[in-house]
């Protein structure tokens, strides 16, 4: 499985971004999708997860900001951030977890700087 996260840039605080997960399968079985993040000396955190039957959950500090979706035809998973911080800068990265099994694509950079 390889996951292929885009969409990242620099935003001002307020802004919005909507980075997108592009998978190589069919993610329409896939039990969970999440968005990760890891910012510079900081343990990374989960941002978001969404089931396969659209049951979704968030990290505390994006709860009200941001939303996480997936479209299983075209086999994309994306997080609309809006409302963004300067304490939201990091590498996010999509997660796709297939039984037991963790997959995680190469991340995009989020930056939120005046």
């Amino acid at each position: 499985v390889q996951l292929q996260a885009s969409g990242g840039g620099l935003v001002q605080p307020g802004g919005s971004l909507r980075p997108s997960c592009a998978a190589s399968v069919s993610i329409s079985s896939i039990k969970v999708m999440a968005w990760y993040r890891q910012a510079p000396g900081k343990q990374g955190e989960l941002v978001a997860s969404i089931t396969s039957g659209g049951s979704t959950n968030y990290g505390d500090s994006v709860k009200g900001r941001f939303t996480i979706s997936r479209d299983n035809a075209k086999r994309m998973v994306y997080l609309q951030m809006n409302s963004l911080k300067p304490a939201d800068t990091a590498v996010y990265y999509c997660n796709a977890l297939i039984g037991l099994i963790s997959y995680r694509g190469q991340g995009t950079l989020v930056t939120v700087s005046s």
